[in-house]
């Protein structure tokens, strides 16, 4: 009898330099890190420079300061270049893991002001920045794709280290902003 890997070559290792040519798997991802990517982005020209309707660094430092976050200008200011860098390093899937840490620190802590509204965001929960923190999350455990400008190197692969590299790195940022 053959051994199960032989019955279903699909589950064999492949070698890392053959691999299929470029398919939906990479065009999904592609569009999944350009429309959070640029949507992200769009929040932090908000936030930085009034663009799209947004009020701008110092109305947005204002409202920081009423939500506990002193000094406000440079707690608006580090969360707009963490939304506008972070989401065009997504978008374009450059330095993919640090674009994910800093998304992925700025909702969390989106997510700790949220939390005692509940989950939904009808309530002005935590649904938003949760599920932005989980597309940032998994785009560096997967990669980006092949349509990446990371694809050359080799944490434009994911895996395992890109993946707890995002999250430590975000979640140690994010800690010590809730600290201060």
């Amino acid at each position: 009898m053959k051994p199960p890997t032989a019955l279903r070559p699909d589950t064999r290792a492949r070698s890392e330099t053959v691999r299929p040519p470029p398919g939906a798997a990479d065009a999904g991802l592609l569009l999944l890190r350009l429309t959070v990517g640029l949507i992200l982005a769009g929040h932090g020209a908000q936030k930085l420079f009034g663009l799209f309707g947004g009020r701008g660094l110092d109305a947005t430092a204002k409202g920081f300061e009423a939500l506990g976050y002193r000094p406000g200008s440079f707690f608006a200011g580090l969360a707009g270049c963490s939304e506008l860098l972070g989401g065009l390093g997504l978008a374009v899937g450059l330095l993919t893991p640090l674009a994910a840490a800093a998304l992925i620190g700025v909702m969390i802590n989106a997510m700790a002001l949220a939390a005692p509204k509940g989950l939904w965001e009808e309530t002005g929960g935590m649904e938003y920045p949760l599920t932005i923190a989980v597309v940032a999350l998994t785009v560096a455990a997967t990669g980006p794709g092949r349509f990446a400008l990371d694809r050359p190197f080799r944490w434009g692969h994911g895996g395992w280290r890109s993946a707890g590299f995002a999250l430590v790195a975000g979640g140690v940022v994010a800690g010590i902003v809730l600290a201060l």
